[in-house]
């Protein structure tokens, strides 16, 4: 019927506002007069993945159009407030707000195929995240990391900067793996324990974690480069290598941040001095903050330090029963295999950790019993992060499944000026920010992407130019309640994502921003 939008599962039939024949739309965007009215069809050129049609029939699909744009931010918005507000959990939030905003779109019953397609979509995802707990905390609970909680606590002695920074410099070590989730298991399960017997802030950890892995994530085989490029036929060195640049200086100011909320915690705190012995036997035993330490400043902050933290840390224990000094080289010889098909991306990642972890309970814990109670010891773990990660499928489900994501994009790409149009490759740096934080990077890097990039084509700017630029955002990106790492992360480190986000998002943003400026600087984004 003429002016309805359709709403499907599989495909979604997208109205459009006028769009003016000017020379940067005229080859994608073709207009035809129908015989008996004054009503225009457009049929916007088709891309992978995401924006593949938009169609203007008349009064009513433009304002179902306008009403979609208009949802999609209010989604954003509603949701945002009371994440950051505290009023709903992340699993509530990211259930009921798309659904009721899904209804109001008109999706009707067909909502439950467009939550069913988001959480198929997000499977892998969230058995990666399930099999992941299970080996990281087995490799915690036989001693794996004893030795470099160990040899980290000597490096910081009695500072809590050295702490701070130590952590910037181990997550970006293991950032190289190209793996948020295992990025922030293996820092959590490293430093959470020391944070929280030096009385630094849990939240510190989770911003400089999750600072360092954000702008590390622009490497060929963290993902979207490799998106960025596959949607546009480049190779993803000739995207990252000219902006290694960028990502140096991005690394630089994560470690400033690192030094001056280092300096904040020594200054709220005072000096602690604390051995690795008597840490680890603390952490054992759950023994109070005051045992072995001596503290010249204030008091913690204990809103900023969440609820419930460190779940892995009765791990820790060096008089444990899980101890497995024995099988020390077999685990970790196992991890870095692991680690190493990760990277050569031989296997699907929830597969290889599936196997990895049955590998690792079959040798470790050769009981069936034992190994049921392995499992068993981060079940709190499993079950909080796998649910944020099919609540935020719920999320996605709506957004692609009643058109909301492209009328956005779209709307967005209508509103910029024509004579803009040579700066595009800037605005699209500048647009990857808030659209790859409310969006996931698919829908970015294969449906916006290639329309921005085909408009940009008319002033002279090439695609690479505009995948380097749209990979600057990823700072950012990172910090969305859209990632599942990140859901791990704050879930890992007993932190609200309220608490992470507000001191977290300004200085992911001036990241992003910095790094931007540099590719302009050195020439490899025209502005």
């Amino acid at each position: 019927m003429v002016g309805t939008v359709q709403f499907s599962p599989n495909q979604s039939s997208l109205p459009s506002l006028p769009i003016k024949p000017s020379s940067s739309t005229r080859r994608s965007i073709r207009p035809a007069r129908t015989e008996h009215n004054r009503k225009f069809r457009f049929t916007s050129t088709k891309v992978t993945g995401s924006i593949c049609r938009a169609v203007f029939l008349g009064n009513s699909a433009q304002k179902e159009f306008i009403m979609l744009v208009t949802l999609g931010f209010l989604m954003v918005a509603v949701f945002m407030f009371l994440i950051l507000t505290k009023r709903a959990t992340p699993v509530v939030g990211l259930t009921l707000v798309p659904v009721a905003f899904g209804l109001l779109a008109g999706a009707g019953l067909g909502i439950g195929d467009m939550i069913t397609d988001g959480i198929k979509s997000l499977a892998p995802t969230a058995a990666l995240l399930f099999f992941a707990i299970i080996f990281f905390g087995i490799m915690i609970d036989v001693g794996l990391f004893d030795p470099l909680v160990k040899l980290i606590l000597r490096m910081v002695r009695d500072d809590p900067m050295r702490l701070v920074v130590g952590t910037a410099v181990l997550a970006m070590v293991v950032s190289l793996d190209g793996d948020g989730s295992t990025t922030f298991i293996i820092v959590t399960s490293a430093l959470l324990p020391l944070y929280l017997k030096l009385g630094v802030s849990p939240v510190v950890l989770t911003v400089i974690a999750g600072l360092s892995n954000a702008t590390m994530n622009i490497i060929p085989w963290g993902g979207p480069t490799v998106r960025a490029a596959s949607a546009l036929g480049l190779s993803p060195s000739d995207v990252f290598v000219p902006m290694v640049p960028s990502l140096i200086v991005g690394l630089i100011m994560v470690l400033g941040f690192a030094i001056h909320l280092g300096i904040m915690e020594r200054r709220r705190i005072g000096t602690l001095v604390l051995t690795s012995e008597r840490i680890l036997e603390k952490v054992g035993n759950g023994g109070s903050s005051s045992t072995g330490s001596a503290g010249t400043g204030g008091s913690n902050d204990s809103e900023d330090d969440g609820g419930d933290t460190g779940r892995f840390i009765d791990g820790l224990d060096p008089k444990r029963d899980t101890l497995r000094p024995k099988l020390l080289w077999f685990n970790a010889a196992l991890t870095t295999i692991l680690l190493v098909v990760l990277v050569m991306d031989i296997l699907p990642i929830p597969v290889l950790f599936m196997i990895a972890s049955s590998i690792a309970l079959a040798v470790n814990f050769p009981a069936v019993k034992d190994q049921g109670e392995a499992i068993a010891r981060h079940s709190s773990s499993i079950v909080s992060v796998v649910a944020m990660v099919l609540a935020a499928a719920v999320l996605t489900g709506v957004f692609q499944g009643t058109g909301m994501v492209e009328a956005m994009a779209e709307w967005l790409l209508q509103v910029i000026p024509d004579a803009m149009g040579p700066h595009l490759a800037v605005i699209t740096g500048v647009l990857s920010i808030p659209l790859t934080f409310f969006m996931t990077n698919d829908a970015f890097y294969f449906g916006v992407l290639p329309v921005l990039s085909e408009t940009a084509a008319q002033y002279g700017i090439e695609p690479v130019e505009m995948a380097r630029a749209s990979i600057t955002g990823q700072a950012v990106h990172m910090q969305s309640p859209l990632v599942p790492a990140i859901l791990l992360l704050v879930t890992l480190a007993g932190v609200s994502l309220a608490d992470h986000h507000k001191k977290v998002l300004w200085r992911a943003g001036l990241i992003s921003i910095t790094m931007l400026v540099v590719g302009v600087g050195l020439g490899q984004i025209p502005f």
